[in-house]
């Protein structure tokens, strides 16, 4: 995947006298190389918006286009909000800004 770099973390690789399946995460790490962010997906999920949430996206679009010089679609922002969640849910855990969100208060 050009941009974005995944690792599959889960296991110590050790071996052990019972075969015990071990799940496999796949982290999106982003990388520092500029792409034009077109590439090719091949999963795709449905995710529901409230129309704030989505005029605030196309508001940070347009933010990003007229005030930084960069053009990226709706989707482009969304996986690169996910694969910053991700990163801060790796680095930070409990504290991370996603774990602290979704806490019951």
């Amino acid at each position: 995947m050009p941009g974005h770099v995944t690792e599959s973390v889960g296991g110590d690789g050790g071996s052990t006298d019972e075969a015990q399946p071990r799940a496999q995460v796949r982290r999106l790490r982003p990388t520092a190389s500029r792409s034009s962010g077109r590439e090719r997906h091949d999963e795709k999920i449905t995710v529901y918006v409230s129309s704030e949430e989505l005029f605030a996206i196309e508001q940070a679009r347009l933010v990003l286009r007229a005030e930084h010089g960069i053009a990226a679609d709706r989707g482009r922002l969304v996986r690169e909000a996910m694969a910053e969640m991700l990163l801060d849910l790796e680095a930070h855990g409990e504290n991370s800004a996603v774990v602290r969100r979704l806490r019951p208060s």
